[in-house]
């Protein structure tokens, strides 16, 4: 059974910093493609980063240059530094995979509780 569990949310005042977590289990990501969406209270979810098996990198313009995604196979994680956080990025942040080829995402996570607010 494939489980992705995302750690590392919380309360934070604009300008702060967090560094998201997406570790897997049952399977191994190297050959996935690995995201982070968020859902924001009465808003659609939303595709925030994405990482190819290959490295290759997807940011939604909102949040170029202040979020990075990495991702370490070994240690079968994703990761989503982010900087400079705003109130608008306050949302549920949500893991998800699908595997290379495949447009469907079809693992996810519980979600993680990011808010920003002074």
């Amino acid at each position: 059974q494939v489980q992705l569990v995302e750690s590392g949310g919380g309360l934070v005042q604009p300008g702060g910093s967090l560094r998201l977590s997406c570790s897997a289990s049952g399977t191994t990501i190297s050959s996935m493609t690995m995201a982070w969406f968020r859902q924001a209270l009465g808003k659609q979810r939303e595709l925030v980063a994405s990482i190819t098996p290959s490295g290759s990198i997807y940011y939604v313009e909102s949040v170029k240059g202040r979020f990075t995604i990495a991702r370490d196979n070994a240690k079968n994680t994703v990761y989503l530094q982010t900087n400079n956080l705003k109130p608008e990025d306050t949302a549920v942040y949500l893991c998800s995979a699908r595997r290379w080829g495949s447009s469907t995402w079809i693992y996810w996570g519980q979600g993680t509780q990011v808010t920003v607010s002074s």
